[in-house]
Parts: structure tokens; sequence; C-alpha cells
């Protein structure tokens, strides 16, 4: 048994992956300030977890929940490309700053390895691929921009204070308890919630561009391989699918899944949005194992399963 600290472990990823290592057995400490995070996504394990309420932001706090921690799992956040255009110094000051405090802390505490949530923002409007974790990074927004500088700042402690610093380039997350009332909700769970309301899925440009979309599984998976590697294991990683499906072809699966004829509205492109990205997924493969092992279609069933179980009304047909 370790003792593991997750930062946003109420939050969607966060919250998949407390489950997954209490039910492993591990003393699991989760530290979120529930600005995006819901207490619900804990349901079933609170009695089991210690929380922490307080953000990542705050040194004092930050320093009080890693005290005496194995492992740190990082994925407190602002979230969103187009949050970060509308408030670039708020997600500066969460995401760098947020998690330059947390590096500190896990170096005072003597935390034998942080694994932090990066994200495929980073590489920019690639137009070729799969893309690997040496291909050059040109963020397109704030929050890419901030991810970006997060990996730099590891990179640097890791070399300087000789610290085991991982980082996980997640493409395009989905799955179940991924909010879709949020106002910088992601595209699946938007689109699920329209077709099951009879509304016509909102897509921002022409839906041909494409995403290595993942399940939650598969990252959880990763999360865990990432943790239980040999040392010495610091540096990047991207953890995805390994291929591109269109937002058209997301919403060709949608409507097959869920026996509905879907008809989109389309509206002009997002600033800051990239056109495309596949993953290679080949190193994180060869360093701890990752293979996903949930394709996209079966994880936009699981997701539908999930929401259907949550009490939403059935889709117009």
């Amino acid at each position: 048994m370790s003792r593991i600290l997750v930062t946003g472990g109420a939050g969607f990823i966060g919250s998949h992956l407390v489950h997954a290592l209490v039910g492993r057995g591990h003393d699991v400490r989760v530290l979120d300030d529930f600005s995006t995070g819901r207490l619900s996504n804990l349901f079933g394990i609170v009695n089991s977890i210690h929380l922490v309420e307080g953000s990542i932001t705050d040194r004092e706090i930050v320093q009080k929940a890693v005290d005496e921690i194995d492992y740190c799992f990082h994925f407190a956040a602002l979230p969103s490309v187009q949050r970060s255009i509308a408030s670039p110094d708020a997600t500066n000051g969460v995401n760098v700053t947020g998690s330059v405090n947390l590096f500190l802390a896990c170096r005072t505490a003597d935390v034998k390895r942080i694994i932090y949530a990066s994200s495929s923002s980073v590489y920019g409007a690639a137009n070729a691929g799969p893309l690997a974790e040496d291909r050059p990074c040109a963020p397109m927004s704030p929050y890419a921009v901030s991810k970006f500088a997060v990996e730099n700042y590891a990179r640097v402690f890791a070399a300087l204070y000789t610290m085991e610093i991982v980082g996980l380039r997640f493409f395009n997350v989905f799955g179940p308890k991924q909010d879709p009332n949020s106002p910088y909700a992601a595209a699946i769970p938007l689109f699920i919630s329209a077709i099951r309301a009879g509304q016509a899925p909102i897509v921002f440009g022409d839906g041909k561009q494409s995403r290595d979309f993942t399940y939650i599984d598969n990252v959880v998976d990763a999360n865990i391989r990432a943790m239980e590697a040999p040392s010495p294991l610091s540096g990047i990683f991207n953890v995805a699918c390994g291929a591109s499906t269109s937002v058209l072809e997301i919403l060709r699966m949608l409507g097959e899944i869920m026996n509905v004829t879907v008809q989109p509205s389309f509206e002009p492109p997002r600033p800051g949005e990239i056109p495309w990205s596949q993953a290679s997924i080949a190193r994180a493969h060869d360093a701890f194992g990752y293979t996903p092992a949930v394709g996209v279609r079966d994880g936009l069933s699981r997701t539908i399963e999930w929401t259907t179980g949550q009490g939403a009304e059935e889709p117009a047909k």
C-alpha cells in the first residue's frame, strides 16, 4: 500500500483515478478546491479517502497535503482553451504557479514520483503525424502555453533536483462523469446531452476537424502504470488511442449507438482550436507497457450507458 496524493481528485479524470487507487487498497489523499470538481464524483469512497479542501495556489495548504506522501498525481488545473482565452491570467496563476508550488512541496517532502497531466494542445496546429513526443511544440492558446510551461518546469526540476517527474499528454479524454453543463464542457458530453434532448448538436467549424479521442479507463490505466514503473522514470509521454476520429464521425457513431438521426448545427470555428491530432503512443508502451484497451466506439457506448443510468431522458427519434 502506498500513500498517494491526487490534486484535482474530485474532477473528471482525477476522480476516476481516485476510485481505482482506493480499489487497489492505497491510502489516498485528495486536494481539491471544488472550483470545477464535484464531491459527487467521489460518491461511495468519501469515507475511504482523506479530503483536503484548498487550492494549489496556496503554498501552505499544498505543503500540508504533500507531507508523508509516496506518490503524487497532479490534475488540479483550470481546463479549457476557451476559458484561457477569456482569462489568461487566471489560467496561468492556477496552472503554472500552482504546479510550481506543488513541485516545490514534493521536493521538500521527498516524494518518490510525481505524475502530472499535460495536454495534446501543446503541439499546436500540426498537420501530419502521428505526433511523437519529440515533435516541436507551438501552443495556440493560453491554456496550451500554461501546460507547456509546466512541462518545462518539470524537466528543469527533474534535472536540477534529481526528482522523478512524469508528464502525460492526454488527448481528448472522454467518459462517464464528464459534465455537459459546464460553460466550457467538452464536445462529447455536449453532443450526448443535445441528442437526448432532441436538439441539434452544435459543431464549431465544418466537423472535419479530428481528434485522438481517448476513453477515461485508458487514461487511468496509463497513470497507474506510470506510478508502478521501475525507477528512474521521468519525461513526457503521450496517452491516447493512437487514432484520429473526426467530429462528424463521432456524431455518426453516437447516432448509430443511440438509434437516432443526428443533424448537427454548424457554427464558425472557435479561436485557438487545433484542426487535427493523432498521437504516437510508442514511447508510453515501451516505458511502462501502456496499450489502450477501450476503443472510441466502445467508449462512446459505455458513456451513453452511464448517462442512461443517471436518469437521462431517452433521445427523441
